[in-house]
């Protein structure tokens, strides 16, 4: 048994490859990342939006990585912009109101990993939450954009990440 641990982690070892508890995998090289400012582009704007997302993904790659956050010219750098920040029904009750109403949010995320450039990607993320529509959307909005975000920035982070 204590053969086999050693052969196991003498693979793990010469694979040069960082695995993480929150299933995160990258070269050995890479160290470091950026992520830059995602301005909102969407035709409905929250004024908080950008910054929210901005320092989520940050905080994101920061707290599930080992990788140092680097103001520019990160191994690992993300780009993009907030496209879509949109309202529709989802549900009508019998008096043709809205009894559901859906948050959508979508970001653009240019993905460039410097030292694998197999891995880099530009693609479109786009994450949702329901809510009552008999609660006014500023009373939950805030709740709202964190849970979203929180979803964008798993799926952003699995997508550039954990490449099982």
């Amino acid at each position: 048994m204590k053969y086999l641990c050693i052969i196991i982690l003498l693979i793990i070892v010469g694979c040069k490859v960082n695995y993480t508890f929150s299933g995160a995998s990258y070269s050995a090289d890479i160290h470091t990342f950026h992520v830059s400012f995602f301005q909102n582009q969407a035709p409905l704007v929250n004024p908080s939006l950008s910054n929210v997302f901005t320092e989520a993904l940050k905080d994101r790659i920061n707290n599930q990585t080992k990788l140092k956050l680097v103001t520019r010219d990160g191994d690992l750098q993300y780009e993009g912009e907030i496209i879509n920040y949109s309202i529709a029904p989802q549900t009508i009750s019998g008096n043709e109101v809205a009894a559901l109403n859906r948050l959508t949010i979508s970001v653009r995320v240019k993905f460039t990993n410097t030292k694998n450039p197999n891995q880099n990607f530009d693609k479109t993320f786009s994450q949702f939450a329901d809510y009552e529509s008999s609660k006014p959307l500023q009373s939950i909005e805030d709740e709202l954009i964190k849970e979203i975000v929180d979803k964008l920035t798993q799926d952003i982070f699995n997508a550039s990440l954990v490449n099982w």
